[in-house]
C-alpha cells in the first residue's frame, strides 16, 4: 500500500506558518504580539473570493465560546500589517467587537503570502474548485513558475495541479454552477470530456436539474452525439479482419494494451487506413496514458 503523500510548503514557508510545518523549527521571535484590529489588513493575494456565511457564523461562536486558539500570523508593512493566515480569525474577533489579536509577525514577500494563503485554504478545505484552479494559474502567470513548481509549494501531485487548472476552459456557465456547489469538481472534470461548449452547457443543466451523480453524466457525455448527416466510412475491427491483417492487427492490440493499461482497439478501414482508439477513464487516467507514450512531462 502506498504511503500517504506528506504536505510539502516549499523552502521558508514552515518557518513562517508553524502550524502547516512538517517540523516545528522557526526562526525569529517565537512570542506573538497583541496588534490592534484597525491596524490590519486581509492578504491582497487571497485566493479565496467569498467567505461562507455559515463557517464564518460557526467560527465567531467557537471563538466566542472557547477563545482564539492560534494568533494570526502577519507581515508589516507601511500602514500596519497584512494578514498572511488566518483571514477568518481576523473577521471572527471583529465581529464580536475585540480591539486587538494575537499575531505572529514574519517577514514574507508576495509570493510566500500568495502560497501560504493558497496553502491554509487547501488545507482547511475552504476553496471552491474554481477558486483553486484560479489561484493556480495565477501563480504561475504573475511568479513566473511552472506547473511542477506550483505543486511543490502547495504540496499536490503536479496532475492534480494541471487537472485544476484546465476546469477554466469551461464555459463561464458552468463555472458558475461549480462556485455556486451545483455542480462538484467530478462533474466538471467530466464535462472537460466534451468538446462543444454549447453542449457542455446543456449537460451542466441537465446534471443540475435532474440531480445526476458524476457517473451518470459520464455515460451522457459517452453517448451518441448528434447526426452530422455523412455517411460514415465502413470500419472494420481487428477480430473481423480478414487476411494477411487480422494478425498484426491483434498483436497490435496486444501490445499496446499492454504498454499503456488499457483495452486499446485497432480498426482497420482498408489496407493502408485505419486508426488506433485508446479509452481512458478520468483526466488523471488520460495523463497517465499521454506520460506512458511521450514520457514525463510531455502534457505541460
Amino acid at each position: 500500500m502506498p504511503k500517504p503523500q506528506q504536505k510539502r510548503l516549499g523552502k521558508g514557508l514552515s518557518v513562517l506558518l508553524g502550524e502547516y510545518a512538517e517540523t516545528p523549527e522557526t526562526t525569529g521571535t517565537s512570542e506573538f504580539e497583541h496588534l490592534p484590529l484597525d491596524r490590519l489588513r486581509p492578504n491582497p493575494f487571497q485566493p479565496r473570493r467569498a467567505v461562507e456565511r455559515g463557517k464564518l457564523s460557526e467560527l465567531v461562536a467557537s471563538i466566542r465560546e472557547n477563545g482564539l486558539l492560534q494568533p494570526l500570523v502577519v507581515r508589516p508593512v507601511t500602514e500596519g500589517w497584512q494578514i498572511v493566515a488566518g483571514e477568518r480569525r481576523w473577521r471572527a474577533v471583529t465581529e464580536l467587537g475585540w480591539t486587538d489579536v494575537p499575531a505572529y509577525v514574519r517577514e514574507a514577500d508576495d509570493q510566500t503570502m500568495f502560497v501560504l494563503a493558497l496553502v491554509e485554504n487547501l488545507q482547511r478545505e475552504d476553496l471552491s474548485p474554481v477558486d483553486e484552479a484560479h489561484a493556480y494559474q495565477r501563480l504561475i502567470d504573475q511568479f513566473g513558475l511552472t506547473q511542477g513548481d506550483v505543486a511543490d509549494q502547495v504540496g499536490r501531485d503536479r496532475s492534480t495541479v494541471s487537472n485544476t487548472i484546465r476546469l477554466l476552459s469551461l464555459p463561464e456557465q458552468v463555472l458558475e454552477m461549480l462556485t455556486a456547489g451545483e455542480l462538484s469538481a467530478g462533474h466538471a472534470r467530466a464535462l472537460l470530456g466534451v468538446g462543444d461548449a454549447e453542449r457542455v452547457i446543456v449537460l451542466a443543466r441537465e446534471t443540475v436539474e435532474q440531480g445526476l451523480s458524476v457517473r451518470a453524466l459520464e455515460a451522457r457525455v459517452r453517448g451518441p452525439k448528434p447526426a452530422t448527416g455523412k455517411k460514415p466510412r465502413r470500419r472494420r475491427s481487428a477480430g473481423n479482419v480478414q487476411g494477411a491483417t487480422e494478425p498484426y492487427a491483434r498483436r497490435a492490440e496486444q501490445a499496446l494494451g499492454r504498454a499503456l493499461g488499457t483495452a486499446v482497439r485497432v480498426t482497420v478501414v482498408d489496407k493502408t487506413h485505419g486508426q488506433i482508439e485508446i479509452p481512458f477513464r478520468d483526466p488523471e487516467d488520460f495523463e497517465r496514458i499521454v506520460e506512458a507514450i511521450v514520457g514525463v512531462g510531455g502534457i505541460v
